[in-house]
């Protein structure tokens, strides 16, 4: 088979709720709390979004404003939409994910359409992510039943505002995990706190020569502040129908925030043997509720000696991305799974079944797997 050379795709990720869910809290906390990435925000209007808090380093024509933790946010319209996309995919930007909060721009299915059919070699779809409100659901699915539909199609489920249900959370989770798809992850949070990793590799924040990040200026603003986060969030949720400007601060055992990897679990697994790509497959095809994200690089020994094959999975999709292998280069397959409420013992006891130490390769093995190779989804290369 070919070897490959693939350039790293950014994931697209696209943030949905019905109004006053907290999708926009959940997305300042993730520009917020990027790290050492990069985020591309792309939103209806600038209104929402804390641009007042985060220093702006400089605007990028009229639609763009560069903030100073080097993340990017643009105010667009839907007809705008796939130019500013293939903006932010361009390598010069350093884009590390893009979020599309979908308020005003489109309904959810239509932009997961949108970017599961997108050739763009620069994206790939980073799931969909629906957030609602725990203290208003039954309200929220009286006025708006699409929102079943919407949570039948998400990959990621953020039940948020669980400190204003009381004694009805754990009521609300269980009848948003029915509505869901077996594949998807529902998490419950506060403030729209929910780790990062959910989303996107976070780099470090050292990979900013030469700046300091916003985060770390949060840290010492978080003891005058963490006392006004309910005030703040009711305010804001007054004036723009939707978040609030709640300062991300731990948790006091008292109601607020808990700790960030608090629903976040993640297994890593190393393999000198090459897997099997059937047996892959096979797990694959059956992830167990709750297993959100898989990323990570396989060895598939004899069925493709000359590549590694990255691997993406979010919710339900699915792709894998053969590399050339460096010539000399150790053959490991490592992967990260990420997901809440997973059996991480049964994960990696069902991941060191698909390993295969057979010296032979069988011809069509590779089939199953070629499928979700962007262009090769024919079938294999002939020899």
């Amino acid at each position: 088979m070919e070897q490959h050379h693939l350039s790293p795709q950014i994931p697209v990720v696209v943030l949905a709720g019905f109004l006053g869910s907290g999708k926009t809290t959940l997305l300042n906390h993730l520009l917020h709390r990027s790290g050492g990435s990069r985020i591309g925000a792309i939103v209806n209007d600038f209104g929402a979004i804390e641009i007042d808090a985060m220093a702006v380093a400089g605007a990028l024509g009229d639609s763009t404003v560069s903030l100073g933790n080097g993340c990017l946010c643009c105010a667009v319209d839907a007809s705008e939409l796939d130019l500013y996309l293939e903006r932010l995919a361009n390598p010069a930007t350093g884009i590390d994910v893009v979020v599309i909060e979908a308020s005003g721009l489109a309904e959810p299915q239509e932009l997961v359409r949108m970017l599961l059919a997108s050739e763009h070699p620069g994206i790939v779809y980073g799931g969909l992510v629906e957030v609602v409100d725990a203290a208003e659901f039954d309200d929220t699915r009286a006025k708006h039943p699409e929102i079943d539909r919407h949570l039948a199609l998400a990959d990621l489920v953020v039940v948020n505002k669980l400190d204003r249900a009381e004694q009805d959370g754990e009521r609300v989770l269980g009848l948003v995990r029915s509505l869901t798809d077996a594949a998807a992850a529902v998490v419950p949070a506060t403030y729209g706190r929910i780790d990062p990793e959910f989303l996107f590799d976070c780099r470090p924040v050292e990979d900013r020569i030469g700046q300091l990040s916003f985060d770390d200026l949060h840290e010492h603003e978080h003891e005058h502040e963490h006392e006004h986060e309910h005030e703040h969030e009711d305010e804001d949720e007054d004036e723009h129908g939707d978040g609030n400007r709640h300062r991300h601060g731990d948790g006091d055992g008292s109601g607020h925030v808990g700790h960030l990897h608090s629903s976040y679990e993640s297994l890593s697994f190393v393999s000198g043997l090459p897997l099997d790509p059937r047996r892959l497959m096979a797990f694959l095809d059956s992830r167990p509720e709750g297993l959100y994200r898989i990323k990570g690089y396989v060895d598939f020994g004899p069925y493709d000696p000359g590549n590694r094959y990255a691997v993406h999975a979010v919710g339900r999709f699915l792709r894998f991305y053969p590399e050339a292998r460096e010539p000399g280069g150790e053959r490991l397959t490592q992967l990260v799974l990420i997901g809440a409420g997973i059996d991480a013992a049964a994960l990696r006891k069902e991941l060191e079944a698909c390993t295969n130490d057979a010296p032979h390769a069988d011809e069509h093995g590779m089939w199953g797997v070629l499928r979700y190779v962007q262009g090769l989804s024919e079938g294999p290369d002939e020899a």
